[in-house]
């Protein structure tokens, strides 16, 4: 513990001794740091926080759902360069340019001084670092105040833009369609005005078959139940053993027959100008007639059979079905033939013709696209007139800065001090490394291996107090101007803050 001690006493000593070198080296180094200190430029950090909300205004019509992605819009709108160049000519750095270069390079470096922090979903943190308080709290403000245009007024001019350009599509496909509709119109009066069925001959022809096709199935049908009836009716009687007197013929049977069926037609609610109705009261015309051409009576042991009477109406209708179906594929072989003669006698028509069709089909479905996305985009304009799809608030408007975000100068001006302070006593603590003296009898001993008989002290004529005192004091009032002077920086630094607030 003694060594120590004596170590400590020695060091000290040493470096008392060399105080005016500690005291210069302190000087020089303290002087050399705060210079560097000074010449730091300071950086002021204005801050502003605003909710950004970005809503659909209606399923379909230009909204997202997807947050992460709003929020990269929003960073990416913010900072994007044509923002950047209109705050620096909106701002005082406008003062700095003076031509396009200078303008780039102060985009450049604004890309760099500001930040745009996602605090929580639609929260954002704006952090603007400038060279001036005030110049930092007009850069974010201006942000702020360019987003809230382009959201709220860039939305209806590129919708009144798009209105404007679909508009002009329309105008155009407009015209086209009535082109092709009168050259289709031309054509059809020119190759295809005699043909039956309407487009294509290709379409036509397969209507045609089609048709033909449904009406073959029809008539085999009906022929199938015609022979059903007509087969019925050969095993059943004409008339029916009755007790004797006079029957009716064939005819008033029939007649009879049509006024049932007369009667059950109005009986369901038929009108005299139903078609049944006017058909049965045709057939009642004639039926009519052959009843009074028919005898009166006629003697014998039977009377007509009813069921064979209606057998023969329904053979009979059947019969008129049968005809009408043989006469509508006759009507329909007679249209595929004269289609075939046509489509063999000129078959660069159909080719003509489909290429017409197709030409006005793709135009027609060009129109009605644009002109349902200009229905969409005229909704969401009337739409916007009402609300907006971003909701811009600011929570915190943007700070001016009182003191600067960086560098710290009181920590900085304290560090140098300290510095300077250490490199003095280390400089000349090393200086009586260097130098060696024996500053006890131990010591000396020690280092030359032969006793030493005793130790005189320091003996100080008035002349030499006097000396020493003076330099003491000079020392004293050199330590204390380095205070003086740390103080004094940091006086001037509290001012420094004080102007620019």
């Amino acid at each position: 513990m003694n060594g120590i001690y004596d170590e400590a006493r020695i060091a000290i000593h040493a470096v008392w001794n060399r105080r005016w070198l500690a005291l210069v080296i302190a000087w020089i180094t303290c002087v050399l740091g705060w210079l560097v200190v000074s010449q730091m430029p300071s950086r002021y950090e204005s801050q502003a926080r605003v909710l950004v909300q970005m809503d659909s205004l209606l399923p379909g019509l230009g909204g997202t759902s997807d947050p992460q992605r709003d929020i990269d819009t929003v960073r990416q709108t913010l900072v994007s360069a044509v923002n950047l160049e209109k705050v620096v000519r909106g701002t005082d750095l406008a003062n700095t340019v003076s031509t396009d270069r200078d303008v780039a390079d102060r985009v450049a470096g604004l890309a760099k001084q500001i930040k745009v922090d996602a605090q929580q979903q639609n929260m954002f943190a704006i952090t603007t670092t400038a060279s001036s308080p005030r110049l930092a709290q007009q850069v974010t403000q201006k942000l702020i105040d360019i987003f809230v245009e382009q959201n709220l007024a860039g939305d209806r001019r590129s919708n009144a833009q798009s209105l404007r350009f679909l508009d002009q599509q329309l105008a155009q496909r407009q015209q086209q369609l009535a082109d092709a509709e009168g050259k289709r119109a031309d054509f059809q009066n020119r190759y295809l005005g005699s043909l039956p069925g309407a487009g294509s001959v290709g379409d036509r022809m397969g209507a045609a078959r089609s048709q033909m096709s449904q009406v073959d199935g029809d008539l085999a049908a009906a022929q199938s139940s015609l022979a059903a009836v007509q087969g019925q009716m050969a095993g059943t009687p004409a008339t029916v053993a009755g007790v004797g007197g006079v029957a009716g013929g064939p005819a008033r049977a029939r007649l009879a027959a049509i006024q049932g069926q007369i009667a059950d037609a109005r009986a369901r609610g038929y009108t005299d100008n139903h078609p049944d109705v006017v058909a049965l009261r045709s057939q009642l015309a004639a039926a009519a007639a052959a009843a009074k051409a028919e005898p009166a009576g006629v003697a014998g042991g039977g009377t007509p059979n009813p069921l064979y009477t209606s057998l023969q109406s329904m053979v009979a209708d059947k019969q008129s079905q049968v005809a009408g179906l043989k006469i509508r594929k006759a009507q329909l072989q007679g249209d595929l033939d004269q289609l075939n003669a046509k489509l063999a006698g000129d078959p660069a028509v159909a080719a003509e013709q489909g290429q017409i069709e197709r030409d006005y089909q793709v135009l027609k479905d060009q129109y009605d696209q644009l002109l349902t996305q200009r229905e969409q985009i005229a909704l969401r304009g009337q739409a916007q007139s009402q609300t907006d799809r971003v909701r811009f608030s600011v929570i915190d408007k943007p700070t001016l800065p009182r003191a600067p975000a960086a560098p710290n100068r009181f920590l900085l001006l304290t560090g140098v001090l300290i510095a300077g302070l250490g490199a003095g006593l280390g400089g000349a603590f090393a200086m009586g490394k260097l130098r060696t003296t024996f500053a006890t009898k131990e010591r000396l001993e020690r280092a030359s291996g032969l006793p030493v008989i005793g130790a005189i002290g320091e003996v100080l004529t008035r002349q030499q107090s006097e000396d020493r005192a003076r330099r003491m004091k000079m020392f004293l009032g050199g330590t204390a101007a380095l205070a003086a002077a740390y103080v004094l920086l940091l006086g001037v630094e509290l001012l420094q803050r004080g102007v620019a607030a």
